[in-house]
């Protein structure tokens, strides 16, 4: 019996995403439950699934995982013989400690750029302290970015070559660059073009398109 992924709204939830592109990407079967953020509901259902009332979660037998990096973590070693992180040392080390800086990290850019699968491109006014403060973000990420590009991503256009655990964490920042209408460097908006490209992102994308619910508010999600 596959294990079962309870995720929240593919149009906002980026902490879902990064588990689901990932495990679509390596083609591992699984059962999807979707629950809608913001409803009177949405706690007692997510309760049902994970101690924390909150999305995503997985659950496999009598095991359930929630937290993405922890559902990653728990995919990767479940499924040991998929390149699901880096197989070289170094690469590997570099890959956990990129995807847990996301997993902690780049607050401002994340509660003033929330994900958002349905916005058309466009420049949001911020406050001038809280721009200053998401600009440091991108260029903290546009870094780390090119900083493992430039030391493992010879093998192809993701971050460590192959697609991996790192590029699943940082997917929904590229929903973030690209709505937003971020500035970036060209070297970041050809990594960009390669994640929007996997059939896995084209997949998501099209069933956030084709969700009929919507939030009056978010943020860091």
């Amino acid at each position: 019996m596959p294990p079962t992924l309870a995720i929240a709204n593919k149009v906002y939830s980026s902490w879902s995403m990064r588990p689901w592109l990932l495990m679509r990407h390596f083609d591992i079967v699984f059962d999807e439950v979707v629950i809608p953020m913001d409803l009177d509901t949405s706690k007692a259902e997510m309760l049902r699934h994970a101690p924390t009332g909150k999305c995503p979660s997985l659950t496999d037998g009598d095991i359930v995982v929630w937290d993405s990096l922890a559902i990653i973590e728990y995919v990767a070693e479940v499924h040991p013989t998929l390149p699901i992180w880096p197989r070289d040392k170094a690469a590997r080390a570099m890959a956990r400690a990129l995807a847990a800086e996301m997993h902690s990290g780049f607050m401002a850019l994340r509660r003033s750029l929330p994900m958002n699968m349905k916005r058309s491109p466009a420049t949001l006014r911020l406050d001038a302290e809280i721009q200053t403060a998401v600009d440091a973000d991108v260029a903290r990420i546009e870094a780390a970015w090119a900083d493992a590009r430039h030391r493992f991503g010879a093998g192809g256009p993701f971050l460590f070559g192959a697609f991996s655990a790192a590029d699943a964490m940082f997917a929904p920042v590229v929903n973030r660059l690209q709505v937003y209408a971020v500035t970036v460097g060209p070297e970041t908006s050809a990594y960009m073009a390669a994640v929007t490209s996997l059939q896995a992102w084209r997949d998501w994308q099209a069933e956030a398109e084709a969700e009929g619910w919507r939030l009056e508010r978010i943020e860091a999600i």
